[in-house]
């Protein structure tokens, strides 16, 4: 497939199209049959044809925070893109099982960091809530190991229609005790069980404190800038409108460097990559709460250790499509480079992982929590929704390997010291951080 290139200045990109040779290597995601009259033009896209007339080439970044995200058409704002009728299904909505046995593990690891007097639980992207509520389940059945602990619930959540439904399913309330739409904390409830939860827009509005993140198919939606090597070096892959059918899009490559170009690695030897600064900045916000005030954090998703090269894909009715086809009506991902997230931490914290989900859960019990809940269940149907989840989150061919978990810790949480220890605590051990390493079940 070859990329053309264009600029605001189209006599500048017409002469680079005959000098440079701008081949575009990479996979074009689309499904292969989809109809012509899918290619609508959507509000969306009309939107972004009108801001390409406008001011030039968008890069791929700055596509996908227009698609997913624009407060007045964003796919977020306006799709329910969340289980069977939704364009994907995540794993807390699979089986219950996941949710619990992340429940576990924060559990796990705040009886090894010294159980702190309180932790705040903060959900980066709680999609209906599910998984929240699957682990809020988790924390009243083992209420006895967590009685002298205060516990409270932040979720960061920039979708209003997504809030709403995270505070049905976790207080069964269609309106949350406070509601502030001008406020840092835009919402606030009670959870089934008497736990406070907090609703926030951006990571850094949540309070720093002693917190556990989790962020759940949170960093593959963040915007990615795509980069092409050429002769002449690297080249951004932007976002055009095609010369030869007025109401479609494709992609093109920047005649020059673009400022993004400073994310890439110089060493870097592959020939396509994706890089997310969001993503980077994110993390060095985790990092420097987690040395700072302790916790820890759990990153669960589609990704790779710095090794693949085009991932950026669409979603729509479970089925993989086009990204600049009818935009808006689709889910936009790309997958997780856990190597430039581990880079990002700038050692401010010690990072563990990736590892594949199947051995993550495996090693957090899920074979044991299957045959618990299989001899207490005497439904046929519910027998085999379990073991159908089972088989969804575990076989390599589904969720097994695709996705991967990856841990942000104190440094010395693996060598045996307390941050901040005081003279309730315990002194913890530098005991094996569940699921990341291989545990005796009994």
């Amino acid at each position: 497939m070859r990329v053309p290139v264009r600029s605001a200045v189209r006599p500048l990109w017409n002469a680079a199209r005959v000098v440079i040779p701008c081949i575009w290597r990479g996979k074009h995601f689309s499904s292969g049959n989809e109809p012509a009259e899918n290619n609508r033009v959507t509000p969306m896209l009309r939107h972004l044809m009108y801001k390409i007339k406008s001011t030039g080439p968008i890069t791929v970044a700055e596509y996908m925070k227009e698609v997913l995200t624009n407060p007045a058409k964003g796919y977020y704002v306006h799709h329910d893109m969340l289980g069977e009728k939704g364009d994907f299904i995540t794993s807390p909505e699979i089986s219950q099982i996941f949710g619990e046995l992340i429940g576990i593990w924060f559990i796990s690891e705040w009886i090894a960091a010294g159980k702190s007097a309180a932790f705040q639980l903060v959900e980066l992207g709680p999609g209906r809530g599910t998984l929240t509520g699957d682990i809020l389940r988790v924390f009243s059945q083992l209420g006895s190991v967590l009685k002298n602990c205060d516990i409270s619930i932040h979720l960061v959540e920039v979708s209003q229609k997504l809030s709403e439904i995270q505070a049905l399913t976790l207080t069964e309330q269609k309106i949350p005790l406070e509601r502030n739409a001008e406020s840092l904390v835009y919402m606030k409830g009670v959870s089934k069980s008497g736990i406070p939860i907090s609703w926030y827009r951006n990571l850094q509005d949540v309070p720093k404190g002693y917190s556990f993140y989790l962020a759940h198919e949170f960093f593959d939606v963040l915007p990615v800038h795509k980069f092409q090597k050429t002769p002449q070096g690297w080249r951004e892959v932007f976002i055009d409108i095609d010369p030869q059918v007025s109401d479609k899009l494709r992609f093109v490559l920047a005649p020059c460097a673009t400022p993004a170009e400073a994310f890439i690695q110089h060493d870097e030897t592959r020939d396509h990559v994706e890089v997310c600064p969001d993503a980077g900045v994110i993390i060095q916000e985790l990092s420097q709460r987690i040395a700072l005030t302790g916790g820890a954090a759990l990153i669960a998703d589609y990704g790779h250790d710095g090794t693949k090269t085009d991932t950026f894909r669409g979603f729509c009715g479970h089925r993989l499509h086009d990204v600049l086809t009818a935009p808006g009506t689709a889910d936009l991902t790309a997958d997780v480079d856990f190597h430039y997230l581990r880079r990002m931490a700038e050692e401010k914290v010690a990072s563990l992982g990736p590892i594949e989900q199947q051995t993550f859960l495996k090693n957090m019990g899920i074979d044991v929590r299957l045959k618990v809940l299989l001899d207490k269940s005497d439904d046929p149907s519910m027998r085999l929704q379990l073991l159908q989840g089972y088989d969804m989150l575990m076989n390599p061919k589904k969720m097994g390997e695709r996705f991967n978990f990856f841990a942000l810790l104190p440094h010395q949480r693996l060598h045996g010291g307390s941050h901040q220890m005081n003279a309730q605590q315990s002194r913890p051990s530098a005991s094996p951080v569940a699921g990341f390493d291989e545990l005796t079940w009994r």
